[in-house]
């Protein structure tokens, strides 16, 4: 599974570094990382949202199905002080389940809708369930460039594409507005 961390206010951990640092050691304590991508300083979406966010990505193996771990996900983020208040808000810890194995969740016309949700929807629903893989990933440089970090193959289940392919069909000005902080 892939699970994409992001924060851009402080938190009880520290400031937004430290507090994606927390969340991986929060994480960790309860799955086996594989792999952690570099973190970055990115700019916040939609831009105006706020202060620069601190973006990684993590592979883990785990036993426990997807909505389990959604669930632990948002302990994890309470417990760093998140606050589900304004739709892409500024927060102290975020943390998506971007995709699990080749799972498509719920269904494949669940996700289709989703997926191919107009811009101006996206920024006022969110869904009730957990839809896999996440359906904006194609969409955030955020995400796809420390995903490529740790998984340059992995191949969407529905568009066939790999994180590298999403990655450089993606603007060259927002792929270079992320700063790499550490390996």
């Amino acid at each position: 599974m892939y699970i994409a961390l992001g924060g851009n206010v402080t938190s009880k951990a520290g400031g937004p570094l430290e507090t994606v640092q927390a969340g991986v050691k929060a994480m960790e304590a309860r799955w086996e990382v594989s792999c952690l991508s570099g973190f970055y300083q990115t700019p916040a979406f939609p831009a105006g949202m706020g202060p620069d966010f601190i973006n990684a990505v993590c592979a883990f193996r785990c036993r426990q199905g997807p909505e389990a771990v959604l669930e632990v996900l948002h302990q994890i983020e309470a417990d760093f002080g998140r606050e589900r208040s304004l739709r892409w808000g500024q927060r102290t810890l975020d943390l998506d389940l971007i995709a699990y194995g080749d799972s498509i969740l719920p269904d494949v016309p669940t996700f289709d809708h989703w997926y191919d949700l107009d811009p101006t929807e996206q920024a006022t629903f969110a869904p009730e369930t957990l839809i896999l893989p996440h359906p904006r990933l194609q969409d955030r440089s955020f995400v796809l460039v420390p995903l490529a970090d740790v998984a340059p193959d992995w191949v969407h289940p529905r568009t066939g594409q790999t994180t590298q392919q999403m990655l450089e069909a993606r603007p060259i000005d927002e792929r270079d507005a992320m700063i790499a902080l550490l390996p």
